[in-house]
């Protein structure tokens, strides 16, 4: 899982971490063995339930007193075991059975009902009136079931250490795709719904079992080895596909020859959908990620989705085939996908990147060393640990045997522990099989020490030319003056980009008269990201660098576009207008950060009470929960930093701590916090409350309350 989403969301947030760890269930593998779950599901979206019909077999290798199935807040009826009706309890916990057991092979069926307050979640349909007429329906339903959450929809075992083969046929509107694990057996017509049957042929753990439901549609192209990758999107979307998925078919040959055991499942998918809550999830063939990194042309060279596609393409080997035994070994998951992905990347874009991706997380590790005492081999080591030093002790144990070795004890794992559970002793086994390597040395220093080991990680990274360059320069600040025809030579050389961002960013505090001929060399090299660093790099823009500076509004970059108009805006009240119109059709990334900024500094420019309405009007359509929260969030910010404390803009507000994303949830709930000091905000929010659907109702009560409990 790839749970760094909010790297890609606007104004440019910290990144929050979030660790699921993968508890054992108390239920002992070894004594109940779940081999198929089989389940026919009906979807209600505007009760937000689901209703099944589900049988499961299972073995059990001596008697117990209590079988116990994670159901949370499910009803169930018909239920029978072995053919036969028995007693059972729930607790809206589990399923418990306690008598008809067999030693053995048994079966088990019902019949369930349950309303799932999360793992599932209902996109827009609170606004969709018909489900008839696609092009009038956004209405999307996707699960995540990281953790141990599928329980909440699909009653399973909530243990990464059983492993079954799951089955779902799913019953929805015909008007809509239907999207689950495995293949697609066949699609049946009943009425004005379509029947979806899905089978996976191999055991999985039921954190990976996913449906998603809406109006997508998808290209589909083939790897080397005959494994149909399917790319999923919105009609909207549809010159976005190659933008979008560039790379795909190049990274998943790559990752299957260089991992050397072929891709485990019988199809790939990736299926964007609205409002996710992380970056991407690896669900088993079939991947979910955030339709934020559905992406133009532009948008792509800002923020796209190759990292994210190889790292969950990459968790279908590891994590999907072997599965760590318990949060100890999370790292053989996150790890080895931030790896592998970011070898993946390297057979596209180049050694540079490849280094210049370590040695940034080897920055942020050395900086969170000296406070995180929490080891890798820690269920509590940070999200940090278990993706970037996951991935740098990899790194440093490939380098240290040789590719060649490494790669073949990496594929004897996977063959020995194909559809198993694993730990890192298991993992390291096979390493010493290869070469007589002292793994317990490396364990000690990179698995179970909470330092970084910066001395043996910068030995690795000086091998690279464009590091050892980049070490120079940062460590040997040249002289503006003294140094002035070595700094327009770097600049005028095909030296990596970084190298130029640094002699950018070294200026920063430089007067801009000693430092303009530097500015004016990075912007004359036409690269975008040095030309974004010049963008980022100034506050006060001197008339004289105006019209170069100028140039960046012209750039293929949403992010320095923005940043571009700001500060030409702020800076040059008599261009105001020109800037206002040059912006006037631009729109952005998916949560319209370039549409709602020129909005914003419109209507700060224009005097004219009508234009400010229609502009005001356009920001809180934007807040609407019929958008994603990203797009609500900077609309609602833009409002609130215009001072425009409507009846409507607070409604929004309060609409908004009824949201999926606890993100979002947090903003809404801090800045209604901040009005509820003033009474007539809290009159206002007062008399919305009866309005409110029960969810938002219940946050704003207790927002309410607050203050009197006090």
């Amino acid at each position: 899982m790839y749970i760094c989403l909010d790297i890609c969301l606007r104004m440019k947030k910290n990144v929050f971490f979030l660790l699921f760890t993968l508890t054992l269930w108390a239920q002992p593998a070894r004594v109940v063995d779940f081999k198929t779950i089989h389940a026919e599901l009906s979807i209600n979206p505007v009760k937000r339930n689901v209703n099944g019909d589900a049988t499961y077999t299972f073995e059990l290798k001596k008697n117990i007193d209590t079988l116990r199935i994670d159901a949370q807040k499910m009803v169930f009826t018909k239920l029978l075991l072995n053919g036969q009706a028995v007693k059972f309890k729930d607790n809206k916990k589990q399923l418990l059975l306690f008598e008809g057991l067999n030693v053995g092979r048994n079966t088990l069926s019902f019949h369930y009902e349950a309303f799932p307050t999360q793992a599932m979640y209902f996109v827009n349909w609170d606004f969709t009136q018909k489900i008839n007429t696609p092009e009038e329906v956004q209405g999307q339903i996707w699960t995540q079931g990281q953790g141990k959450n599928t329980s909440h929809w699909l009653p399973c075992i909530d243990d990464v250490n059983d492993k079954a083969q799951f089955s779902l046929d799913i019953a929805f509107h015909k008007s809509f795709e239907v999207i689950s694990n495995g293949v697609l057996l066949e699609k049946q017509v009943q009425g004005d719904d379509v029947i979806w049957k899905y089978r996976m042929n191999e055991p999985m753990s039921s954190y990976l079992v996913m449906l998603a439901i809406g109006h997508f549609q998808k290209k589909t192209e083939k790897s080397a080895s005959g494994i149909p990758l399917e790319m999923y999107y919105e009609a909207n979307d549809a010159d976005k596909v190659e933008p979008t998925y560039r790379y795909s078919k190049k990274i998943f040959d790559y990752l299957e020859k260089t991992i050397g055991v072929g891709y485990p499942w019988k199809v790939y998918r990736q299926i964007p959908v609205r409002d996710f809550l992380y970056a991407g999830m690896e669900n088993t063939s079939s991947t979910l990620f955030s339709r934020d990194f559905v992406v133009d042309s532009m948008a792509y060279n800002d923020r796209n989705y190759l990292n994210v596609n190889a790292h969950e393409l990459a968790h279908q080997w590891f994590g999907n085939l072997v599965t760590a035994q318990s949060g100890k070994d999370h790292w053989l998951q996150e790890g080895f996908a931030t790896y592998y992905a970011l070898l993946a990347e390297r057979s596209v874009l180049g050694d540079d990147y490849f280094y210049n991706k370590l040695y940034n997380s080897a920055r942020q590790l050395m900086q969170a060393a000296k406070t995180d005492t929490i080891p890798l081999l820690n269920p509590k080591a940070s999200s940090l640990s278990f993706y970037q030093k996951g991935a740098w002790a990899l790194h440093v144990l490939r380098e240290e045997i040789g590719a060649k070795k490494f790669d073949l004890a990496v594929k004897n794992y996977l063959k020995k522990y194909a559809f198993q559970n694993v730990t890192t002793d298991d993992f390291l086994a096979e390493i010493k099989k290869v070469l007589s390597f002292d793994v317990a040395a490396f364990k000690k220093l990179w698995l179970e020490s909470a330092e970084f080991p910066a001395v043996q990680a910068d030995a690795l990274l000086l091998k690279n030319a464009f590091v050892k360059q980049y070490y120079n320069l940062r460590d040997h600040r040249l002289d503006l003056a003294q140094d002035r025809q070595r700094i327009l030579d770097i600049f005028k050389s095909k030296a990596y980009f970084p190298i130029k961002e640094l002699l950018v960013y070294q200026a920063t505090e430089k007067p801009f008269a000693e430092k303009e001929f530097l500015l004016q060399a990075a912007l004359n090299t036409g690269d975008i990201k040095v030309r974004q660093a010049v963008a980022n790099s100034l506050e006060e823009i001197p008339e004289s660098f105006r019209v170069g500076y100028e140039t960046l509004l012209d750039d293929a970059s949403y992010e320095t576009r923005e940043t571009a108009l700001y500060l030409l805006w702020k800076n040059f009240p008599e261009q105001r207008v020109r800037y206002i119109e040059k912006s006037k059709n631009w729109m952005g990334f998916q949560d319209q950060n370039l549409r709602l900024m020129h909005l914003y500094l419109a209507y700060l420019t224009t005097d004219i009470a009508e234009e400010k309405s229609k502009i005001y009007f356009e920001l809180l359509q934007f807040t609407g929960t019929n958008y994603d929260s990203g797009v609500q969030e900077l609309a609602l910010l833009k409002l609130i930093s215009l001072e425009l404390f409507t009846e409507d803009v607070l409604k929004s507000l309060a609409y908004g701590t009824g949201n999926h994303r606890w993100q979002f949830v947090s903003f809404c709930k801090e800045n209604i916090r901040k009005l509820l000091k003033q009474d007539k905000y809290r009159k206002i929010f007062t008399d919305l409350e009866p309005q409110l659907p029960i969810r938002e109702k219940t946050q704003l009560q207790r927002l309410l309350n607050e203050k009197e409990i006090k």
